[in-house]
């Protein structure tokens, strides 16, 4: 499952061993490996319909295609693990189990499924099936992943209008609202963050840098380590203009508009974004957890479909094989 060790899945007929017999051929298995390299155990796959020739080798190819399917949504679940749980190996580790086993218990043990995957069904139907569980798998952790990340986004967005810089951050809770004129069908006050160090520049030159400016209008609102916010009124008319030039002068005109309780808006808005990330974090982590175990169990079952399918195919008829787990060290 994992990079170190890995596990291969082996059938070979039974005939391997004068005697023909399973125990024999299983035991001359695990003697071609010495335990330097690895350990054998027996691996029972049940006898499955056969259908004809033709729709063997059909789903031989169906069958690859959909182990490849498999292991890649027990991939993008395990990278949505790590995301969520933020790289932490050992949390991971710990999510990562198989009905409630560690992985390698799990198939060191693994029985066939018969109240999910009758073995009575058809092969085709036992393929279509285990390809619907692994699409709805990989929609239901990828959509549940997607509304964290979204809410996440929200969240880091809304938390920087409160903690970055006056260049930033909401002004909700800077700016004195009587400050601003408001209302005037003439004028129109902008607010400018001025880096600390043209805060000179900027008073000396901000009444000239474009017409209509008002005199002397350039207010004090509030400073941090990086900048200085100033109220300046201007003319409507000229008020593109005079932007265009503030930018030009790397000063930062901020979009600000007093709304009556928006300091309190937004505080509710990052509580709700703080409410809803923690929410979905446990629903991420919980989907999580149980997508892999479901995953992990639709990989073994098609690559048991798969084993079955080209040791057919590879021996022929009757069934005499036999198969065994081999976990590389």
């Amino acid at each position: 499952m994992s990079k170190d060790p890995r596990y291969i899945l082996l059938s070979l007929p039974s005939s391997i061993t004068p005697s023909h017999h399973r125990d024999d051929a299983l035991e001359a298995i695990g003697k071609t490996i010495s335990p330097d390299n690895g350990s054998v155990v027996p691996f029972a796959i049940p006898e499955f319909k056969i259908g004809t020739l033709d729709a063997l080798v059909q789903q031989a190819d169906e069958l690859a295609r959909l182990e490849a399917l498999c292991q890649g949504v027990v991939g993008k679940v395990g990278d949505a693990l790590r995301s969520v749980l933020e790289g932490d190996e050992e949390q991971i580790a710990n999510m990562k189990t198989v009905n409630d086993k560690p992985a390698d218990q799990y198939l060191r043990t693994f029985q066939w499924n018969k109240v999910k995957y009758r073995a009575d069904k058809s092969l085709a139907e036992l393929i279509d099936l285990l390809q619907k569980e692994a699409t709805s798998i990989d929609n239901d952790v990828r959509g549940k992943f997607s509304q964290y990340n979204q809410v996440k986004t929200t969240l880091a967005a809304l938390q920087r209008k409160q903690t970055g810089t006056l260049s930033t951050k909401s002004l909700a809770s800077v700016v004195d609202p009587r400050l601003l004129v408001q209302d005037s069908e003439y004028l129109e006050t902008h607010l400018i963050a001025v880096p600390s160090r043209s805060t000179k520049e900027f008073l000396k030159s901000y009444e000239t840098i474009s017409p209509m400016v008002v005199p002397r209008s350039s207010t004090f609102v509030a400073s941090d380590d990086e900048s200085t916010l100033y109220a300046v009124t201007t003319f409507k008319k000229h008020s593109a203009e005079f932007i265009h030039k503030c930018r030009e002068n790397k000063w930062t005109p901020r979009d600000y508009k007093y709304v009556e309780g928006g300091e309190e808006k937004e505080r509710q808005d990052l509580d709700r974004a703080n409410a809803d990330a923690r929410r979905l974090w446990g629903e991420t982590l919980r989907l999580g957890r149980t997508g892999w175990s479901e995953a992990v169990m639709v990989w073994i079952h098609v690559l048991v479909l798969r084993v079955f399918v080209e040791t057919v195919l590879r021996y022929g008829l009757p069934l005499d094989f036999v198969c065994a787990l081999i976990k590389v060290c």
